[in-house]
């Protein structure tokens, strides 16, 4: 077996360096039967994805494609000089350059400082590793810098910035993946909750969904969703090599610090948030401010004359360099599977956020796959509830149907419910004005909604039955007027046969009206 990382390797090398088998595995270190099933496996299972068909399991052909190998983990000498001893003595030459700063000179660690605080730590490394260390990072050359050309289709920068706005009332921070094309200076933006692994592959899904296809090559800062090991020896991380190995792409990694290495997109940040926020910052929805967001970046940022580029705007360029784009595979399907109880108050809970479920599921284990802005729940792989994905912690999510028998039992509890306020303000708007004290009778309506009705059917009947008298709104009424307004309406055939059926119909209808006026006469309403 081979780790995820010489899968992506070997397939990276056949794909697009076009290395034969034999190089990749002596390359690798691996047997060239290895690299020859991985190769065969790819490749069948990518032309069935794109292929398409009413058969194939796209769900399926994702997870194969990207699923890690399984492999026993050998034995490995540990190095004294680790990744993080190496970050550390970062850190302490960090320090030290900020007491320079300060006046603080005679303050600063010496190597012999450094070295103490290892050995206060027991950590197996000698002092003269420590003081050669120290002497290679102190003594750099002045950096200089390298001015890049780029191929159409090449490369493309991401990075995330954070915004604070007003969402539906509450100021909150935002993570604003922002992607730039290297070649153009096309961008493209979007807001998400959390800068989390399900949201950075939603954001790469919604990025190559965008532009029609996939860059060759995808450059990065060291964010913690993409890179792991920060010091030393750098390497992507598992969620970034699924999308690499779905969508066929390489990476690139800038240096420690040095975000500068991407070129376009550490000021990509700082232009698209200030061109769209600093203008309109309030939104009713994170839909309304992704819509928002989109709209100023494709009809201003990407449509302005750039004379870098000889007067063409960016999506000029895009335009260009869609033909050398790699084709894209059908949207990934960005979601964190988790495994919850349901709890007392028929919910789950995620992040520290709660979301409802139907009742009858208390105690239970459920499948809850949660994507960017989506929280959606499974039990026995029938989907049970969908939620939006709330932002922040300690926040609830319930929606009324799915505490219906309980409400059933406790009817008295539905007045103070958490449930009935956050319903739909239709639906409380009904309670509020005809179901006040009788809340049986709107439970059931309740019931009816979830299991046959309509809201706008039943908010049509509550009309013709409040055009009566408000004493008509029940629920036996209502269900009676829509299933009336729902009857489909008989077109009599020419045949004389058939005149019959037609009539009667009418004389149905007719009895209803009557039905109603004898209900208005009786209890007195004139």
């Amino acid at each position: 077996m081979i780790t995820m990382s010489q899968k992506y390797q070997t397939l990276m090398k056949y794909m697009h360096e076009g290395e034969s088998i034999r190089k990749i595995a002596r390359d690798i270190g691996t047997h060239r039967e290895t690299v020859s099933k991985y190769v065969k496996e790819y490749e069948q299972k990518r032309n069935q994805l794109m292929e398409g068909g009413e058969d194939v399991d796209v769900e399926a052909l994702i997870e194969a494609l990207t699923e890690k190998p399984t492999y026993t983990t050998g034995s490995r000498p540990k190095r004294k000089l680790t990744p993080e001893i190496e970050q550390r003595i970062l850190t302490f030459l960090e320090e030290n350059r900020d007491k320079r700063q300060k006046g603080q000179k005679k303050q600063q660690k010496t190597v012999m400082d450094m070295y103490e605080v290892f050995e206060d730590e027991e950590l197996d490394i000698s002092y003269s590793t420590v003081r050669r260390l120290v002497r290679q990072l102190e003594h750099r050359a002045k950096e200089a810098f390298i001015k890049e050309t780029y191929m159409p289709g090449d490369v493309c920068e991401f990075d995330w910035g954070e915004v604070k706005i007003t969402v539906d009332g509450r100021l909150q921070p935002f993570q604003m993946a922002v992607f730039t094309s290297a070649y153009g200076n096309y961008r493209w933006a979007c807001l998400f909750p959390k800068q989390t692994t399900e949201c950075f592959q939603e954001a790469h899904a919604r990025f190559f969904a965008h532009v029609g296809g996939v860059h060759t090559t995808l450059t990065y800062d060291n964010m913690r969703v993409a890179v792991r090991g920060l010091a030393g020896e750098k390497g992507p991380t598992e969620g970034l090599m699924q999308l690499m190995v779905y969508y066929g792409f390489q990476h690139r990694f800038c240096n420690i610090r040095r975000g500068n290495e991407k070129g376009h997109v550490e000021r990509s940040v700082d232009v698209v948030r200030r061109k769209a926020f600093a203008i309109k910052d309030t939104f009713e929805s994170l839909e309304e401010a992704n819509h928002f967001l989109e709209g100023v970046c494709s009809e201003k940022l990407n449509q302005k004359s750039m004379s870098q580029y000889e007067g063409q705007t960016p999506k000029q360029r895009l335009e260009q360099e869609r033909e050398y784009l790699l084709e894209a595979p059908p949207k990934w399907d960005a979601a964190r599977v988790n495994y919850a109880r349901v709890d007392k108050y028929a919910t789950v809970v995620i992040e520290q956020n709660r979301y409802s479920v139907p009742d009858h599921l208390v105690g239970e284990m459920i499948m809850v796959k949660v994507y960017a802005e989506r929280i959606r729940c499974f039990y026995n792989e029938a989907c049970i509830a969908n939620h939006e994905r709330l932002s922040g912690h300690h926040r609830w999510n319930l929606q009324l149907s799915h505490v219906l028998e309980t409400l059933r039992k406790k009817p008295g509890a539905l007045a103070g419910s958490l449930a009935l306020h956050q319903a739909d303000q239709k639906i409380k708007a009904i309670y509020e004005t005809y179901y006040t004290g009788k809340e049986r009778d709107f439970i059931a309506l309740c019931h009816y909604l979830r299991d046959e009705g309509n809201l706008d059917d039943v908010l049509a009947s509550i009309d013709q039955l409040e055009a009566m008298h408000p004493k008509h709104v029940t629920t036996d009424k209502i269900k009676a007027i829509c299933a009336r307004n729902n009857e489909q309406p008989i077109t009599p055939p020419s045949s004389q046969d058939t005149e019959a059926i037609a009539e009667q119909a009418r004389n149905q209808m007719s009895d209803y009206d009557q039905l109603f006026q004898m209900i208005a006469t009786k209890e007195g309403i004139h």
